[in-house]
Formats: structure tokens, sequence, C-alpha cells
């Protein structure tokens, strides 16, 4: 769709508006954030300390990016601005995956409560400082009102200013299938090499039916060389399936495949996400993000300058909160063993 001058606007004055197209200049700030790089080492589903091959959260968003960039094409919509959103759209992701997310809606109930895509706006708008003439990355507002919008089974947007700007809807849409697709068939494959899922579990799947060549449905130790040609037919028949299904402003799988998707997506549920050693490990990661939050609420005194200055004009649990949700995990883990611990000034600063 044509884009008008104000979908490009800015909050502030840039001194590199002039340098870049809009859009490149959104992406070198995306991905130069902070908050992106600290993705590689918080959790998707297994904790990012457990292995090396399971998918973080940064993994999780190249994969998204690459499809939303692909479905964008397919579509005729503008593939830069929906991978600029895809790589933007879990910057607000808490340590520790959706338990994490959980523990601080726990602590901030009554205030507010906590939604990492809430807080991505937050992070992008306001919380990183890379530069002295602006508060946040100062992005475009067709970027911003797509990440107000970005929605998904497990996510839901709150309320800002952006929420309701219709510019950018097609590529909004386009970003939440990616999401959801990359999530389903990444979850897949990692639950299959963690053990968690039993591979004679695939034959009862739609979505393996429709896309798996090899020998019988499932034949023994064959599904670890056709998994990801099986995965990599899945995702082609999504771009050749959704091309048409973008009309009056909806974007949708076609009903095989949504409804292939949508077993997927209970059969995880059931088989993956609720399966004993990742509930184990989410209450521990409860446990931990809840400690390391009290810890700072009752001791603001040790947060980082940037962070403390603002006590006053926001209440301490906003503050601490922003504080946690940017930490990774292996960095809240370090926090939460030196809770009862002496702790120096000279070893803060």
């Amino acid at each position: 769709m044509r884009r008008e001058p104000a979908d490009f606007a800015r909050e502030h004055a840039d001194p590199l508006a002039g340098a870049l197209p809009p859009l490149a200049l959104d992406r070198q700030r995306v991905v130069h954030s902070a908050a992106f790089r600290r993705l590689m080492r918080k959790t998707q589903v297994f904790v990012a300390l457990d292995d090396d091959h399971f998918r973080t959260r940064m993994t999780h968003t190249l994969e998204v990016a690459h499809l939303a960039r692909c479905l964008a094409g397919r579509l005729g919509l503008d593939a830069d601005l929906a991978e600029v959103v895809a790589l933007a759209h879990d910057l607000g992701h808490p340590p520790f995956g959706h338990a994490g997310e959980r523990a601080l809606a726990e602590c901030l109930r009554g205030q507010g409560g906590f939604e990492h895509n809430q807080h991505a706006l937050r992070v992008v708008e306001e919380l990183e400082h890379p530069y002295p003439q602006f508060p946040g990355l100062n992005l475009t507002r067709v970027v911003r009102a797509c990440l107000a919008k970005h929605r998904s089974p497990y996510d839901c947007p709150g309320a800002h200013p952006l929420r309701d700007d219709e510019a950018a809807r097609g590529e909004g849409l386009v970003v939440d299938l990616a999401d959801r697709i990359a999530f389903g068939l990444h979850d897949l494959q990692d639950g299959l090499y963690a053990g968690l899922l039993v591979p004679e579990w695939l034959g009862g799947l739609e979505l393996w039916r429709l896309a798996y060549e090899g020998p019988g449905l499932v034949s023994d130790g064959a599904w670890r060389r056709w998994l990801r040609p099986t995965l990599d037919g899945v995702l082609a028949r999504v771009l050749e399936g959704v091309a048409g299904s973008a009309a009056g402003g909806r974007l949708a799988l076609p009903p095989e495949l949504e409804q292939a998707f949508g077993q997927l997506d209970g059969f995880l549920s059931e088989r993956l996400y609720r399966h004993s050693r990742l509930a184990e490990a989410d209450g521990e990661a409860r446990e931990v993000v809840r400690a390391v939050f009290g810890w700072y609420v009752a001791e603001p005194r040790w947060l980082p300058g940037r962070y403390a200055e603002r006590i006053g004009g926001q209440p301490v649990e906003r503050v601490v909160a922003d504080y946690v949700a940017g930490m990774t995990d292996r960095f809240c883990l370090e926090e939460y063993g030196r809770l009862n611990r002496p702790v120096c000034g000279a070893c803060r600063d």
C-alpha cells in the first residue's frame, strides 16, 4: 500500500534521518540495541543455558523476521516493514520466557501488570538510551503502530495511542502469523530433540502427514533425517496457501492448514508446554524472578543509576520491573545468587 509521509514520522528530530531510508534506519536501531543483543541469552521454551542447540529468544526472532519478510513479499506488502517489526516484536520479553512474564505480572498485580508486547513499546520508546538527543530508539510511527497491534495466542496488545492506527495493518498481521507459524514448528523440533516429544506421535499430526515424504509414516530413525525437509515442506505450503487469503484487512491460513496448525497448537500445549520437566523449570524460574524483583523493591539503592533516578517520578515497582525484564537468564540467576550475600558499592558499580 502507498505510505504517507506521516507514517515515517519520528517523535524526535533525528540526526541520522537523512542518512538512510526510514525503515533501514529503524532496522539498524533495533539490531544495534542492547535489548536485541540480550535476546540471545533469553529463554524461548527451554532455558537458554541448558543446551547450545535449542532456540533462544534471539533465534526465534530471526526465524520470525525471515518468515515475515517472505510472507509480505508473497502478499505484495512491505517486506522491509514486516522484517523490522518482527525483529523488534520480542524486545520486551523478560528472562525465562513466559514463566518470567507470569512472575512479573504477579509482582505488578494491581499496578498495571506486565505484558511483554506493551513492554516492547516501552523499550523502544523510553528504556533504550543510546543517543543523548532523545529517549528510546526513535522508531518511525508505522513500526510502533505495528508493535502496538501485535497479537498471538500468547500475546495481547495493551492500550497505546497507536493501537488503532491502520497504517500498517497488513504488515502487522503478517508478523502475527509468522510468529505463530515459527514458534509452532520450532517448538516441535526442539521438543523432539529434547526427548519430551515422542517421534511416533508425529504420525498423528496433520501437518506432518501433509509434508512428510520419507519411508513409511514415521520409520525408526527416519524422523531425524526427514524432520527439517518436512518442516520446510510445511513452510512452503504456508507461503503458497496464504498468498490469496489477505482480503478485507484479514490474513488467514487456508482451512486445511488452519486446522492442522490448530491441532499442532493443542498438541504442543498438552504434550510439551505442560510437560513435568518444563513445569518444574517454570516454577523455579518464577521463584527466581519474584525473589530478584522483591529484593530490588526492598533495596532500590542497588539499582543502576539511570534506573534509581527515576524513582519518585515512577513507582519503584515499575522501575524495578523495567530493570528485571531487561535481564538475561544468566544475569538474573547471578543476581538471585547474590541475594543473601553482602554487596559492596564498588562491586555494584
